[in-house]
């Protein structure tokens, strides 16, 4: 008689995987955290022995609870206040990351860029896509784990890849080509070089703030380089008066960024978008809500 895995183990042993099908289709870490919560109570009252590919099955159930999760937060995401961002996630290595959340996210896929893209998308549109293009499953998986036909699943995949694409222009630089633009910027930052910053943002750079309507962020997106430059610099001598700054470089969604801490407590993540050699956007995440997964 064939030994039939653990359940348990065979859930850790594509842990990682669930947690990024979750969290591409959500942008959010708690709620990445909470659908895998469920999906393993689900899991475990399945009857094992008529499962042939626990892979596929995993990945139905978790896609199954990110879509009922998701429908709801489209409906919160309308009502939100000031612009919406993924919470952060730091993507240094694959692997066990330094906050502890085991992933296998890299490349623009999880780029806070690719995850805004991803919100004009409907919820079944938005799972097929990644499924499919992230994750590679194939239409017959896609198919059952959104509850549609073959046909179906392929037609919206197609939408959805003609979506991202109107709406994804140059792609985003890779870590190792974006860091002598990132240095650079950080910088004329650090030393408050405004023609600096200036010319290393596009003349279309946009500098968007998350802060939910908890604490005080720009409510509209600000565009133009002297505006966004201004800005920056702006916050950067108020975050010195509010207490000691303590400013940390590090990786978040496949981009360079920085978390900012005011005595000790992380108050934001800002992460640089930057596409053939200049910065283009700058994504600054201070909502509490969506900083308490994130260690620096």
């Amino acid at each position: 008689m064939t030994e039939q895995p653990d359940p348990t183990e065979e859930f850790t042993r594509h842990r990682a995987l669930l947690f990024s099908i979750a969290y591409e289709i959500l942008g959010s870490v708690a709620d990445a955290e909470d659908v895998l919560q469920d999906s393993y109570l689900r899991w475990r009252s399945v009857n094992h022995t008529s499962v042939e590919n626990a892979r596929a099955y995993l990945a139905q159930i978790v896609t199954r609870q990110a879509l009922g999760v998701l429908r709801s937060a489209v409906r919160r995401r309308e009502r939100y206040v000031g612009p919406w961002l993924p919470e952060p996630l730091v993507t240094d290595a694959v692997g066990v990351a330094p906050d502890g959340i085991d992933h296998v996210l890299t490349g623009e896929a999880v780029t806070t860029a690719m995850l805004l893209v991803l919100e004009a998308l409907t919820p079944t549109q938005r799972a097929v896509f990644v499924l499919r293009e992230v994750f590679g499953f194939d239409y017959a998986e896609i198919a059952t784990a959104v509850g549609k036909s073959e046909t179906a699943v392929r037609q919206l995949n197609q939408r959805a890849r003609n979506s991202v694409r109107a709406r994804r222009h140059t792609a985003v630089a890779t870590l190792d080509e974006a860091q002598p633009v990132a240095e650079r910027f950080l910088t004329a930052a650090a030393t408050g070089d405004l023609q600096g910053l200036m010319d290393l943002l596009a003349p279309d750079a946009v500098f968007l703030a998350d802060g939910g309507g908890v604490v005080n962020a720009a409510r509209r997106p600000v565009v133009g380089p002297d505006k966004v430059a201004r800005l920056l610099l702006g916050l950067l001598d108020k975050g010195a008066r509010m207490g000691e700054l303590d400013i940390r470089a590090g990786t978040y969604n496949g981009m360079h960024s920085v978390a900012v801490l005011i005595d000790g407590q992380l108050d934001q993540v800002t992460s640089f978008e930057i596409r053939d050699g200049l910065v283009t956007a700058v994504y600054c995440v201070r909502n509490p809500e969506k900083l308490t997964a994130v260690e620096v």
